[in-house]
């Protein structure tokens, strides 16, 4: 069978209503991604020519989102059908394979999609081909109603479900096939005399049904795919499902999860083989770990890059930025930003690192931080290889401390320090001899 050529149309101009928010519904994260930057992917991964997405006409958020695709925009919010009207203007001269899929669905996998046009091009003159997925019992999805002989006759929203046909378990899962050439005409001929009078896009599988097509059916092996959110507890209950993949898939690429069902990942999170994580731990996006590091309990990371044999928490956290070298140790109340740490630097506990790049050997100690911010500006701090960062000290940016350089507890410094120094900046220690026990006297008497 020839291949043909593919464009996809995204349906995402939804408002959410039941969201309750000021943010287009397909804006809305799940693992840390845009419900839209999920199907996006899946539809790239296939190759089309054209990929367009249709948006209401307040949405600069997601047409920011979808760039370089083309989008178009349904003015007004009067159903699918008309929300497919509004991406024809992008698909003029097209005439190959259009997918209709909705934005909502973000765990539609490429595999099903690639079935879905496989099922439309089976058959000669089918001229389209839906997703389907079978219920026990039914939700409130529209129903693939068939003849006596099988044949695919029509969907029928569930609002406008007879007793019978809504006692039917196959059901509308959301997303189509179409041929492109015919697309247009069979759009025109949907009409709005439903319940909720808007003019359904499923109602173009009687349309190709009376033109003398055969639409066929694709019946999807996984029901979660075609999830969709409409609510904040349907968004839940899909990251509940999207987390419960990327733990398996971590787990399966080598990493040791010690309690899963308390570690959230990211879509994008990057796990090296023997990394252990324990309880309690949040991957923001952006965050990759090489083998064999350990991410202890209560850590939240985001946005890093974790190098071998590296030790995180437990209760640290890595900003954007962070990149921590081979055999480094971040302990317990450890923040880290925008800063690169060398290999086996240490910083045990109750420190920060903001805006700096710490050679390797470092010790970072306890209560220790960089102060990189001048209430206008971020300043950058340099440590140099094998420097000893004593505890409390406040290395006041911009600052270069040289390497093998002492840093003595309770300094602050504010120049810089050459290699091999000590630098010791602290006030004269002020002691009066029985101030205290004069002073309690005064407040007895």
């Amino acid at each position: 069978m020839k291949k043909r050529k593919l464009a996809c149309v995204i349906l995402a101009a939804g408002q959410g209503k039941r969201m309750n928010s000021a943010w287009p519904k397909v804006m809305h994260e799940l693992a840390g991604r845009p419900l839209i930057g999920w199907l996006l992917e899946t539809a790239q991964s296939l190759k089309p020519e054209k990929i367009i997405v249709v948006a209401g006409p307040d949405a600069d958020k997601l047409k920011a989102h979808i760039r370089p695709h083309a989008c178009a925009v349904q003015q007004k919010p009067l159903g699918t059908g008309d929300a497919v009207k509004a991406a024809l203007p992008a698909l003029k001269g097209f005439s190959g394979d259009v997918l209709i899929l909705l934005g909502d669905m973000p765990l539609i996998s490429a595999e099903t999609l690639r079935a879905l046009i496989d099922a439309k091009n089976s058959r000669s003159g089918s001229g389209l081909s839906v997703l389907g997925a079978v219920y026990d019992p039914p939700p409130a999805f529209g129903r693939l109603v068939t003849g006596m002989d099988g044949k695919l006759q029509k969907i029928v929203e569930d609002r406008d479900c007879t007793p019978a046909q809504r006692k039917i378990s196959l059901c509308n899962a959301g997303a189509f096939c179409v041929d492109g050439a015919k697309l247009s005409g069979w759009l025109g001929k949907i009409k709005n005399k439903n319940a909720q009078k808007e003019f359904y896009f499923t109602d173009i599988v009687e349309i190709a049904a009376k033109d003398g097509c055969a639409p066929q059916i694709h019946i999807a092996k996984n029901n979660d795919e075609a999830r969709g959110v409409n609510s904040r507890a349907d968004l839940a209950a899909l990251e509940e499902t999207a987390q419960g993949r990327l733990r398996a898939a971590a787990m399966g690429s080598g990493a040791t999860l010690i309690d899963p069902d308390t570690v959230y990942f990211s879509w994008d999170t990057k796990l090296g083989r023997d990394v252990v994580v324990e309880p309690h731990v949040f991957f923001g996006p952006g965050v990759k770990i090489a083998d064999n590091v350990t991410v202890k309990a209560f850590s939240h990371l985001e946005g890093a890059k974790i190098e071998k044999d590296a030790s995180i928490g437990p209760h640290a956290r890595l900003r954007p930025g962070s990149v921590i070298g081979a055999g480094a140790k971040i302990g317990n109340f450890v923040e880290v930003k925008n800063s690169t740490l060398g290999a086996g630097v240490k910083a045990a506990h109750l420190a920060y690192i903001g805006d700096a790049d710490i050679g390797n050997g470092v010790n970072f100690s306890c209560g220790a931080i960089t102060v990189n911010y001048d209430g206008v500006k971020k300043h950058k701090t340099v440590v140099g290889d094998g420097a000893m960062v004593g505890s409390n000290a406040n290395l006041v940016a911009p600052v270069t401390i040289g390497n093998g350089a002492y840093i003595a507890a309770g300094s602050t410094i504010t120049k810089d320090v050459p290699a091999d120094a000590l630098a010791v900046a602290r006030e004269k220690p002020f002691i009066k001899d029985g101030w205290a026990k004069k002073r309690k006297r005064k407040k007895a008497g």
